[in-house]
């Protein structure tokens, strides 16, 4: 009988460490550019034959909402985030 063992947790975390490092984000616009790509990738059936993807921009308009709302201040700077 063959031993199907599955792979340590440590084993995993170190696969995903790799993927992540070979993939080095250096500016916002990486970031942002990574995370568009990505949630396509991942939810091929999110994607509208004509190319677009609400579902796709709802989610990434969301992620900017939260980067911005856990962004530190001054204490005399204001954010307005618009939707």
């Amino acid at each position: 009988m063959v031993s199907q063992e599955k792979p340590s947790l440590n084993t995993l975390e170190s696969s995903i460490a790799k993927m992540v490092m070979a993939q080095e984000i250096h500016t916002y616009a990486d970031l942002l550019q990574k995370i568009h790509q990505d949630l396509r990738i991942q939810h091929p059936e999110w994607i509208q034959q004509n190319g677009d993807s609400p579902m796709c921009d709802s989610y990434e308009a969301r992620l900017m909402e939260l980067l911005v709302a856990s962004r530190p201040m001054d204490s005399n700077e204001t954010i307005a985030v618009s939707h």
